[in-house]
């Protein structure tokens, strides 16, 4: 008999095929169908179908639903940490939220609502997007109780420009209005694979100011990940840290199914190397963002984005 104190699981492989069962993220149990009382120090997988902060190839509205699909094949054991992330805390699917596609600022308005909820419930959550706009709510969330945030942000993009077409709310301008609002701490975010083109030299002097350390995706050949594991551990001390995670960090091998990808990004690998690396710290929630299924192939991008997912799952388990 399983243990009744025991955190609800996946549907079991063994008596289910991984391509039937519930639509959910790995086949985790829906939010309603959890214990409250084990909800507390669990962690909530919520969708946010939500592009119309967009500013090349749409479609990441569809994400969610492509990474849950692409998610069948996770199993529960996670080798390299020694951890079970589906046994050590409660883990749900709160199902996805209603944003309005007409009106942003509406639709970041609900974000940080429905992330607000979840979080009053005792639960840390990760975010499937959608577009990298809806970071800034998230961080609003998070700011309110707990103060200026540490953040490493995963992106061949440093999306701290000030408009697009005299519009403040984009996935292109989460992090500096982020950084105008008081959200971070600015001594202690960091971007992590950014690469291509800027439009000025102006784009990384006023990124410094708005606090945030830049690696780009070249110190992988340099250095590793190990190396690059290193600097992020020291931008971040000992603070408890936001992960975000733009999908477009990966080179377009690895993910072709985003909206704005950029040659001579990370691999696969190198990516969930770099993750990984963050086990035994205290992460506060965290998103991966930007997959668009209409310029996926074989599910590449989509099952990325799902390792990820579990990923940061294993290292929220391991901390």
């Amino acid at each position: 008999m399983p243990d009744s104190d025991a955190p609800l699981g996946p549907v079991d492989a063994t008596s289910v095929p991984r391509f039937a069962g519930p639509a959910t993220f790995a086949r985790l149990p829906r939010l309603d169908e959890a214990d409250p009382a084990a909800l507390r120090d669990g962690i909530a997988i919520l969708g946010a179908p939500f592009d119309a902060g967009t500013s090349y190839r749409p479609g990441a509205r569809f994400g969610p639903g492509h990474i849950r699909g692409a998610s069948k094949l996770l199993r529960p054991f996670h080798p390299a940490l020694g951890v079970e992330p589906f046994a050590a805390q409660q883990v749900v699917d709160a199902g996805d939220l209603a944003l309005n596609p007409f009106d942003i600022p509406a639709a970041l308005t609900a974000v940080q609502t429905g992330v607000s909820a979840l979080r009053r419930m005792g639960l840390r959550v990760v975010t499937l997007g959608g577009d990298h706009t809806i970071a800034l709510p998230i961080l609003r969330s998070l700011a309110t109780d707990g103060g200026p945030v540490a953040v490493v942000h995963f992106d061949a993009h440093l999306d701290t420009w000030d408009t697009y077409f005299g519009a403040p709310f984009t996935h292109g301008t989460p992090f500096r209005r982020a950084a105008e609002e008081g959200l971070l701490d600015l001594n202690r975010c960091v971007h992590v694979g950014t690469r291509g083109p800027l439009y000025s030299d102006h784009d990384l002097s006023d990124d410094e100011t708005l606090g945030f350390q830049v690696i780009p995706a070249d110190r992988y050949e340099t250095g590793g990940v190990a190396e690059v594991a290193s600097a992020i551990s020291r931008r971040l001390g000992d603070r408890p840290v936001y992960v975000s995670v733009d999908v477009d960090v990966l080179d377009p091998a690895h993910a072709p199914g985003t909206g704005t990808p950029e040659a001579g990004g990370l691999t696969s690998r190198e990516l969930l190397g770099t993750v990984r690396a963050l086990a035994g710290r205290r992460l506060l929630g965290a998103d991966v963002v930007e997959v668009a299924p209409a310029y996926d192939h074989a599910e590449i991008t989509g099952i990325a984005a799902a390792h990820i997912v579990y990923e940061l799952l294993a290292v929220m388990s391991a901390a």
